[in-house]
């Protein structure tokens, strides 16, 4: 007999992002409106023409790790490793205690240490050649992420990361879901974490025409929905989630942030880039997490948009909610909160997780800034400008992948 599906519920976030280093000030700066966009300073960008980016600022991996680890890991990792201390604090849960098969660690980059990778092949194709780091292959395994926080907590059970290009975040918390759903962990700490801020990586995304290059107003280059939109802005950033199965949180006594209550996976076959164009990929990953919620359109009162700022992906969007969600997708408040963070590839939906979850809690909706001039075709409520106080029951995170690669997750308020 099939034993029934265990409820999944968050007991601990940590954030680090273009806009706030932990959960509670990158929700203050999204609620304000306050652009985390501004010129690269990771190196010199003068010679491209994208010079911008949503840059995490004033971060001190000194305050989690010595400096011969911080030499041995990449960037991305010193985010995952912040951000899961705090999750981790916040859900009063030390994974020493947990017995070492029923605690996984499943934290996922898309690109991993770029920044390390371009270094090292300059080194390794110069006249005369040098050598290069022997730690090269660790800090630019996608897999390190979770390596790096397994070995930093003691998490002994299942450590891993997946990838999936933008959606790679979303698929790791769905990932996680599933694993306590179907009793495989009591726990996982999960989400995912970017920091690909070098000069070849952001001038890939510029040869794809797929950057906006408003350098001398970055803070205005974000502008999801809008009818003068002209591509995404790279940022960078991580969220991690502490989850449990629901008994397993109730027996020991952590306080319940939300319940994670849907998950919903499809692929497009359609494009490498490009989604396609009737949404059906999408449509279906909503319906899909609306289903295992055991929702109807009509509970979700937020939506959390992929919103890239890119002009097929945002009317693809709208479509897909139009589709989804019926009438009730015009009633429904869509947040871009990539306006004011940049895409943070792997960083995305944990970040936009977050935010979800922040407004079930404190009854706050974060703004979609720079929308000055809607699209005719994306016809939503995506709050324009200012932050809106309404209770939120439920909210729907987007993350749309290249390669036609969909995922929604629901969160929900906990009920009994």
């Amino acid at each position: 007999m099939t034993p029934e599906p265990r409820r999944v519920v968050v007991t601990g976030m940590g954030a680090v992002s273009p806009v706030g280093n932990d959960c509670d000030s990158m929700f203050a700066g999204l609620v304000a409106g306050r652009s985390g966009v501004g010129r690269i300073t990771a190196y010199d960008p003068s010679a491209q023409d994208c010079q911008i980016a949503a840059e995490v600022k004033g971060f001190d991996p000194s305050a989690y790790l010595d400096a011969r680890e911080i030499g041995r890991t990449g960037r991305y990792a010193h985010f995952a490793i912040a951000a899961t201390q705090e999750a981790l604090t916040q859900a009063n849960l030390d994974p020493r205690r947990v017995p070492p098969d029923r605690l996984a660690c499943l934290i996922s980059t898309a690109i991993a240490d770029s920044p390390m990778y371009e270094e090292q092949a300059h080194r390794f194709y110069s006249v005369p050649r040098r050598s290069i780091s022997p730690f090269t292959v660790p800090r630019v395994s996608t897999s390190m992420a979770a390596g790096n926080v397994s070995m930093r907590f003691g998490v002994r059970g299942p450590s891993f990361g997946v990838s999936s290009a933008c959606a790679t975040g979303g698929h790791s918390l769905a990932m996680a879901w599933m694993m306590i759903r179907s009793g495989f962990a009591d726990a996982v700490i999960a989400g995912g974490t970017e920091s690909a801020l070098s000069p070849g990586f952001v001038h890939s995304y510029r040869v794809m025409r797929l950057l906006a290059l408003e350098n001398e107003q970055p803070e205005r280059a974000s502008r999801p929905f809008d009818l003068h939109r002209s591509g995404f802005v790279m940022g960078e950033g991580c969220g991690v989630f502490v989850l449990e199965a629901l008994e397993h949180a109730a027996g020991r006594g952590a306080e319940i942030l939300a319940e994670f209550a849907g998950v919903g996976l499809s692929s497009d076959a359609y494009h490498p880039t490009s989604g396609s164009p009737d949404g059906d990929g999408a449509t279906r990953a909503i319906l899909q997490a609306l289903a295992r919620a055991q929702l109807q359109p009509d509970h979700i009162d937020l939506v959390h948009a992929h919103a890239t700022a890119t002009v097929l992906n945002d009317r693809i969007e709208t479509l897909a909610l139009k589709r989804a969600l019926g009438d009730r997708a015009r009633q429904i408040p869509v947040s871009g909160i990539k306006s004011m963070i940049g895409h943070c590839l792997a960083g995305a939906a944990p970040l936009g997780a977050i935010a979800g979850v922040q407004s079930i809690r404190q009854g706050v909706i974060p703004p979609t800034i720079n929308l000055d001039t809607p699209d005719p075709e994306c016809d939503l409520d995506y709050v324009p400008h200012t932050a809106r106080r309404q209770p939120v029951r439920a909210a729907l995170i987007n993350s749309f992948a290249f390669g036609g690669q969909n995922c929604t997750l629901v969160f929900r308020r906990m009920e009994a």
